[in-house]
């Protein structure tokens, strides 16, 4: 930690290193990551993100991800969770700042982190036993006098992450936070005492480190799983995970407020950079959201994982021409056998290739669910049908519709008022026209504006359209689930 004459300055110590030194070079690298990540959207309220911290050739893909959610959003304080990776000491770590420093600029330092501070785990910057890395000496700052580092004088995780937070999110303030030996129960009890709406939560971690690439793929498949489900006492067991601290603290955080997780994305080192022969070793990442859930859930894991199953095996026969499987309905629950409206899509390597549905029930729910999989592979009039050598490499996701409902509204300025983003599908009707998005298209046009005028455009009218009296607004959630969720 390095003083300036007027303010208490975090100097960063890996640009240069882990991420570009020149501003303007951070810059378009950022924005390139975050343009090539693909949009994602939340059943809910985003409070928190896990992501990695390896340099950006090898995990910014996946980190992109997870920023990706935060344009926006208004966070006034982001608690970052880093690890330790060259530091012993007990406890908490507070950065002892009045900025956060990156080639972008200053980050102020909240208020919050010296109230945290003052409370236990937490502690501000302790003395530590340290090594310096290897890297030390091409540090972006100066080598501090023996005896003066700090948890954070070297510490990457954490500062990896807040160039893309500053890409992404404005006017906000941080609590740096370096763990060290200490319980995450306890760092998560204290840190739901300061938690408000406006605080977004980053913890930091890679994933395994340096085993062969489907040894890895496996191992963290696990750590995921552990995470997504909030498995405490599992992910308590798994040990590759370097910022296992702050993924538990934000579990126990998650399990205090009702919080539900998804899966992002996940990729290795030999996946971003495309070196996955079967003995390449590999580190492991992934980027996980947490959210406080806005429609209550219906399905039940088992019960997701049987309607996809039912997805699955109808897209299957459809494409090889394969013979129908019909669930016993006898055998199925009670909720798979009344008339859902639904949406299945099919991705492949994240990109759209075939969504087909329908807005309000026409049959049971299971029927549905199988026949709109076979609508999406063959009869999307935007792609061509799917082939035989495709169904490995496609990705099914099952979005189950409530019955849409007329908003009320009195001007065009009162719909965009009401209209809530990534929670309402909306259906919009003019004149005989009509069309529908489903939430998980706020991810791609997240202005309100932009999001109407195009929705317009699909139901064949003019962009603004929309604006004329007489048009009608039903809006609808959604329940989505998809394969690699589970």
């Amino acid at each position: 930690m390095f003083a300036s004459a007027c303010k208490r300055v975090r100097e960063p110590a890996v640009a240069g290193l882990f991420y570009p030194k020149e501003p303007a070079v951070l810059s378009q690298t950022l924005d390139q990551l975050l343009t090539n990540a693909a949009p994602q959207t939340l059943e809910g309220d985003l409070r928190a993100l896990i992501c990695p911290h390896a340099g950006y050739q090898f995990s910014g893909p996946v980190a992109a991800s997870g920023f990706r959610l935060l344009p926006g959003h208004n966070f006034q304080t982001v608690m970052l969770l880093a690890v330790s990776h060259y530091a012993a000491f007990a406890g908490a770590s507070v950065a002892n700042a009045d900025v956060y420093r990156t080639p972008l600029g200053d980050v102020p330092v909240s208020p919050k982190a010296e109230a945290l501070a003052k409370l236990k785990p937490f502690v501000l910057e302790p003395r530590c036993t340290l090594r310096r890395p290897d890297w030390a000496p091409q540090a972006s700052h100066p080598l501090p006098p023996t005896g003066a580092d700090t948890p954070e004088t070297w510490e990457h995780s954490g500062e990896v992450e807040v160039p893309f937070l500053q890409k992404t999110l404005k006017n906000f303030k941080l609590v740096p936070v370096v763990t060290g030996e200490v319980d995450p129960g306890q760092i998560a009890q204290t840190l739901a005492t300061l938690w408000d709406d406006k605080t977004l939560v980053v913890a930091s971690t890679d994933l395994s480190h340096y085993h062969p690439i489907n040894e890895a793929r496996a191992l963290d498949a696990a750590t995921v799983s552990a995470i997504v489900n909030l498995d405490i006492e599992r992910m308590q067991a798994i040990g590759d995970a370097c910022g296992k601290t702050p993924v538990l603290a934000l579990m126990h955080l998650a399990k205090l407020k009702g919080w539900r997780a998804k899966l992002l994305d996940y990729r290795n080192s030999g996946d971003t950079t495309g070196d996955t022969r079967s003995n390449t070793t590999v580190v492991g990442y992934g980027a996980i959201a947490f959210y406080s859930p806005s429609v209550p859930q219906a399905f039940s894991t088992a019960e997701r994982r049987q309607l996809l199953t039912i997805a699955r095996q109808s897209l299957r026969s459809a494409v090889i021409h394969g013979p129908t499987v019909e669930p016993n309905p006898d055998t199925l629950p009670r909720s798979f056998i009344e008339p859902s409206g639904c949406f299945v899509t099919l991705t492949k390597h994240g990109q759209l290739r075939g969504c087909i549905g329908h807005i309000v029930p026409q049959e049971a729910l299971h029927k549905a669910i199988a026949d709109n999989a076979q609508s999406a592979a063959l009869h999307d009039g935007r792609f061509t049908p799917v082939q035989p050598g495709e169904l490995d490499q496609l990705e099914i996701e099952i979005s189950v519709l409530t019955v849409p409902v007329a908003l009320s509204f009195k001007s065009p300025e009162d719909l965009l008022q009401k209209l809530k983003p990534s929670r309402d599908g909306v259906v919009l009707q003019m004149d005989g026209a009509g069309a529908t998005y489903l939430p998980q298209v706020w991810a791609q046009i997240p202005d309100k504006v932009a999001f109407l005028n195009s929705l317009a455009q699909k139901a064949g009218r003019a962009a603004t359209d929309w604006r004329k009296p007489g048009t009608k607004v039903f809006i609808y959630h959604v329940e989505s689930f998809s394969e690699s969720d589970l």
